[in-house]
């Protein structure tokens, strides 16, 4: 029983608004999992997998209009627009909270209103945060189950009067008395908003059932509401991984990463190290919440429960712990269904099955020119599945190390470690990847920039997000916070072809990447930091040139020209709201080329 007056105050407030047909507390059993899945079984939501393949696993097919987060339809909802700055969509309270008033009046008809309280980060923990999301949604009811920490010692937090973050979802489309609810209900994709009030630490999603845009407590609490709040109260919510090392003589070491999509961010979260005696464990592989303490150290915890992993491209070569990951407790969102009742999707293995059923349903046969799993397929799978989980991922870690990545085929080298924590902040608001074919882009070879792989998750002006940066480095010193580095696993030689190989050889710039946070002489200076000696470098039993390993390191004066010209475009977006930070550090930059 809730006995929140200001939950029970705002259930009876939604109650109203949406006109729900029933209303289900969230318990957080496993009784009430199973049977939640059971119902979206038998009402074809979704497909039970083979239990003997993959047992207690399931397969949703989504709408083909509800496909991925809707960056178009995301709002950063401030009283004033300068307050959500020029990289976030705005709207303002007075306009939009009508528009969603209306869409979301008798949005539950029909329907079954449940309610999830959550806490982001183990219950109780000093890190952590609750919070309450209202859905009309099974699917998002199951994956918010294993994504987060719900159950009674959440409400019991509540009803000792916990603050929380108001959620509120739905797939808006109620149901008229006899009609046939679809297997993946969602409204026109103009209908859809998902919408942030950071001043009211609130989140109302309307129309899309999808991720990102449903799961509320991953980017709209734990990145867009949760940065706003660490802006506040003076502590950082990143999109960062976050990886405990040993090294032979079983010192630990942990490091966080932040990597645009498609930059090997699970990849590296899940590493196999090809170093002897090595070994990595992950504490998470999405975001990361951290905080000074006393000892001016940054301490990061992982405020999720559960992996929400993209299916395509994994398989036992690129990641084999993600495989054994989902093995089993796996939800599964638009891969292909095989004969046998197992999934599939592309590059999962060598051989291609004869025949599928598609992302929608459909019959598929090998040699076809359509891939049979959508390109933005999902897992959902509990943290506690993963084979390489270390015991600490539910502890505040001492951070080492900062990584920023990229996808740069040319300009940027494997690795290279700021000056200072200052100047790693320039390297972080600058990272980005090469626009490719494979995006429907009219801007193909040139740089999109996602500062801190951030971008799309900032819940306040950038501008004042670098600046908090700032604030962060002020309140400790260089000695005491983490060194910060940049990785790019992509760079290409002159035939177009990737130099480094990549997966468990990363463990051999990660092995440097710890030297050097213990100021090991093993680096060359260059114009934009610090890179490897290559003679220093740990290259045993690795197969790679001389000249491949020149121009994995190759700082190119002219290149960099280019880059710099490109920066200063990019950093035009400010305005006159430039941080003091970025822009001394693109003058010394230049300096430093003698520019």
């Amino acid at each position: 029983m809730i006995k929140n007056d200001l939950l029970n105050e705002w259930i009876q407030e939604i109650q109203s608004l949406c006109n729900p047909d029933n209303i289900v507390i969230w318990q957080g059993t496993q009784k009430q999992y199973d049977e939640l899945a059971e119902d979206c079984v038998s009402t074809g939501k979704a497909i039970r997998l083979n239990p003997k393949k993959r047992p207690n696993s399931l397969l949703f097919r989504s709408h083909p209009s509800d496909v991925a987060r809707v960056e178009k339809r995301t709002f950063i909802s401030t009283t004033k627009e300068s307050d959500a700055g020029p990289t976030n969509n705005w709207i303002s309270p007075s306009e939009l909270k009508p528009i969603m008033t209306e869409l979301f009046r008798n949005s539950m008809v029909g329907r079954t209103m449940y309610i999830i309280p959550y806490s982001m980060g183990p219950i109780g923990h000093e890190f952590s945060k609750i919070g309450v999301e209202i859905t009309d949604s099974p699917y998002v009811v199951l994956n918010m189950h294993i994504m987060t920490r719900t159950g009674k010692l959440v409400i019991d937090l509540l009803n000792k009067g916990e603050t929380f973050v108001k959620c509120l979802h739905s797939v808006g489309y109620p149901l008229k008395p006899g009609q046939i609810d679809p297997a993946w209900p969602c409204a026109p994709m103009e209908e859809k908003y998902i919408s942030h009030f950071p001043e009211e630490n609130m989140v109302w999603s309307y129309g899309s059932g999808y991720g990102g845009n449903a799961l509320l407590g991953k980017k709209c609490f734990a990145l867009r509401i949760a940065s706003n709040q660490a802006r506040n109260e003076g502590w950082l919510a990143e999109h960062m991984l976050i990886l405990k090392l040993t090294d032979p003589k079983g010192e630990i070491n942990y490091v966080t990463g932040a990597f645009p999509s498609a930059c090997g961010k699970t990849n590296l979260a899940m590493i196999n190290p090809s170093l002897e005696g090595w070994k990595a464990e992950t504490c998470g592989d999405d975001i990361a919440w951290m905080r000074l303490k006393k000892d001016g150290k940054l301490y990061a915890i992982n405020p999720e429960n559960g992996f929400f992993g993209v299916t395509s491209g994994t398989s036992e070569k690129s990641n084999p712990v993600a495989l054994a990951t989902v093995k089993r407790d796996t939800i599964f969102t638009n891969a292909a269904l095989t004969d046998d009742f197992d999934v599939w999707w592309e590059d999962l293995t060598d051989e291609v099955p004869v025949h599928l059923i598609d992302w929608q349903g459909n019959d598929w046969n090998k040699g076809s020119d359509v891939r049979p799993d959508h390109p933005n397929a999902r897992f959902t799978a509990p943290l506690t599945n993963c084979p390489i989980l270390a015991k600490e991922y539910e502890e505040a870690v001492p951070i080492k190390a900062i990584l920023f990545g990229g996808r740069r085929p040319t300009t940027i080298p494997l690795i290279h470690q700021s000056f200072n924590f200052l100047h790693g902040i320039f390297i972080g608001s600058i990272m980005g990847s090469q626009i490719t074919a494979a995006t429907i882009d009219d801007n193909i070879g040139k740089v999109r920039r996602d500062p801190f792989a951030m971008l799309p998750f900032i819940g306040y002006n950038i501008a004042d997000y670098v600046n908090h940066w700032v604030d962060i480095y002020k309140e400790s010193t260089d000695a005491l916070l983490p060194k910060i580095f940049f990785v790019n696993w992509f760079r290409k030689d002159e035939n177009n072809k990737y130099i480094w190989p990549g997966f468990g050889e990363n463990s051999r710039i990660l092995k440097w990447i710890l030297e050097r946070t213990k100021d090991y002489a093993n680096h060359k200076i260059t114009p934009i930091g610090y890179v490897p000696d290559i003679n220093r470098l740990d290259l045993r039993n690795l197969n790679i040139t001389k000249k491949a390993l020149d121009t994995l390191f190759k700082v190119d004066e002219k290149t960099w020209l280019k880059e710099i010209h490109s920066i200063e475009e990019y950093y035009k977006m400010y305005k006159d709201t430039l941080p003091d930070v970025l822009s001394n550090q693109l003058k010394l930059l230049k300096e430093r080329f003698g520019f």
